[in-house]
């Protein structure tokens, strides 16, 4: 397997460290069924793809085998915001669906014991076709037969239909809601159309608020209920804002 280096995985403070163990703890429960997990938001920066990578070091210490596949072919931060390095010529997702690879030229095993990695290779301005193709659903489940959790990083579905498209091969679907920025309005039309892919919601990760904020507004631990189904909310702080 390819080999790559994550030198600036992030970090969280004590608060949001367990706050994301609460959260993996339910994603180890989820059953033999939710392998394949989309990862996604309403809007850009609201820390996605930074929840994602936090999710898939957390599970990997607890001893899962986990990749964290790279799907925003449009306009991804992975590589650049965690400083992710390759020994090789790079190849990605976008390489592997127009056909100019196999899938084992793009997944990286990480110096991080029992995380992988699948970049994008290059960006595609239009990866539509790419992403219709037989060979995404063919190469998730590919991945979930050699993998514990699959979790795949999606572009916001609120600005590209991209996350709804890839969902429909995906057997969960959690959100990242930035505390304060969506309107209600906005996170239910999110969930109707994730839910249009047939791909369940499983819950959403409250992302950029303090505990304090949540202990005041009596937020924390607590779940609402809405005609959309059961909607949990967990909570989760960066060191600093992320995509």
């Amino acid at each position: 397997m390819k080999q790559a280096v994550i030198n600036n995985p992030g970090s969280l403070d004590y608060e949001g460290n367990e706050a994301l163990n609460t959260a993996c703890t339910n994603i180890s429960f989820l059953g033999a069924d939710k392998k394949k997990l989309v990862i996604t938001s309403c809007s850009m920066s609201e820390g996605k793809s930074f929840v994602a990578m936090q999710i898939l070091l957390n599970l990997a210490k607890r001893g899962k085998r986990v990749v964290l596949v790279d799907t925003d072919l449009r306009r991804s931060f992975l590589m650049n915001r965690f400083d992710i390095r390759t020994d090789d010529q790079l190849m990605g997702l976008s390489n592997y669906l127009a056909g100019y690879c196999t899938s084992s030229s793009i997944v990286y095993e990480t110096n991080l014991y029992g995380a992988c990695f699948v970049p994008i290779g290059r960006e595609v301005a239009n990866p539509m076709p790419l992403l219709d193709s037989q060979r995404l659903p063919d190469l998730l489940d590919e991945l979930a037969e050699q993998f514990d959790v699959v979790l795949i990083d999606a572009p916001p579905i609120g600005m590209v239909v991209d996350a709804a498209s890839i969902a429909r091969y995906c057997d969960g679907c959690i959100f990242v809601v930035e505390y304060a920025k969506r309107h209600k309005r906005e996170l239910v039309g999110a969930v109707r159309q994730m839910q249009q892919s047939d791909c369940p919601v499983l819950g959403c990760i409250l992302n950029k608020v303090s505990m304090k904020t949540l202990s005041e507004k009596k937020y924390y631990s607590h779940h609402y209920y809405g005609h959309y189904g059961h909607y949990s909310q967990y909570y989760s702080r960066s060191k600093s804002g992320e995509k």
